[in-house]
């Protein structure tokens, strides 16, 4: 049965103390994310070069990955998957289940610990597909963002049915490699999808429509795009840093019949608050419905 642990809330910073000693993973699918978390993984030191091997189909991509990381790398997602303690599914989504179905025979050990960072696909749908395996396995689904490729991810973990404290650990202990993590609960992860995940598209508009700005005032578009860049930077930077809460750090930019104000006035004239809490409340619900179409899929195809 899952510990009846405390929920982990607070986000924390990686930790490069932190090592997966004497522990073998499997990263099948391995593409951009999946290089991603490889890299992370190595250059904080949480896992050394012949800890870690990694397939993907073409054979050419094996050669690149195996030359540019010195890591083991195959075609063959079963022989990868072998042995392993810690599988870590880099598919898309559609390919989560199929592929787990294809494993399961070498999940031989209890330890094995299954992670995926696929959107929308649930523990219990993973679960589903692991239940002729003969011990139940620990699965967590993960959800990291793309600035996990200058490692600067944002990462949230849901634990499933069988996943232990220790199982916890080490998967924070990976994508803290990468950025931040949280652990959340899973009836969460469609919003963290929806914010997080979704969000750096959101925030690059936002970017673009500030060097806009800044070239309708006459700026360069290069001086323009790298103002509004750091300016985005520095902001979030701010509100990790300091703990305020984002009303009180603007209002300490607004003085008094400053330009300011008159800015956020134009900002709220035109919606931006609005639109960017529908943004994420959009994508929130487009995560829950496609999760909801692949449990219907994998109950059928189950029968």
């Amino acid at each position: 049965m899952k510990d009846e642990t405390p929920e982990i809330s607070e986000v924390e910073r990686r930790d490069p103390r932190t090592h997966f000693s004497g522990k073998k993973i499997a990263v099948l699918g391995c593409g951009k994310l999946g290089e991603a978390v490889v890299r992370g993984m190595l250059e904080s030191g949480f896992a050394q070069p012949e800890q870690i091997q990694a397939s993907t189909r073409r054979p050419a991509r094996a050669e690149a990955l195996r030359n540019n990381l010195k890591i083991v790398t195959a075609t063959d997602n079963r022989r990868v998957a072998a042995n392993a303690d810690v599988v870590m599914l880099a598919v898309k989504p559609n390919l989560v289940l199929p592929v787990l179905q294809e494993i399961a025979p070498e999940l031989t050990q209890p330890h094995t610990l299954i992670i995926s960072v696929a959107a929308s696909i649930s523990t219990a749908q993973m679960e589903h597909y692991l239940a002729g395996v003969q011990h139940p396995l620990g699965v967590i689904r993960a959800m990291p963002n793309t600035p996990a490729f200058i490692g600067e991810a944002m990462t949230a973990l849901a634990r499933g049915l069988h996943t232990s404290d220790a199982q916890m650990e080490l998967a924070r202990g990976m994508f803290l490699s990468i950025g931040r993590t949280v652990v959340v609960e899973e009836k969460h992860m469609d919003a963290v999808t929806g914010l997080s995940a979704s969000g750096p598209a959101f925030i690059y508009m936002v970017i673009e429509s500030l060097a806009e700005g800044g070239v309708r005032v006459g700026l360069p578009r290069e001086l323009a795009l790298e103002l509004a860049a750091q300016t985005v930077v520095g902001a979030g930077c701010m509100v990790l840093q300091t703990g305020e809460h984002p009303a009180k750090l603007k209002d300490a930019v607004t003085t008094p019949a400053g330009c300011t104000v008159d800015g956020l006035l134009e900002l709220e004239e035109g919606g931006l608050r609005v639109a960017l809490i529908k943004a994420v409340g959009r994508a929130a619900i487009r995560a829950g419905q496609l999760g909801s179409a692949g449990l219907s899929q994998s109950a059928t195809e189950k029968r």
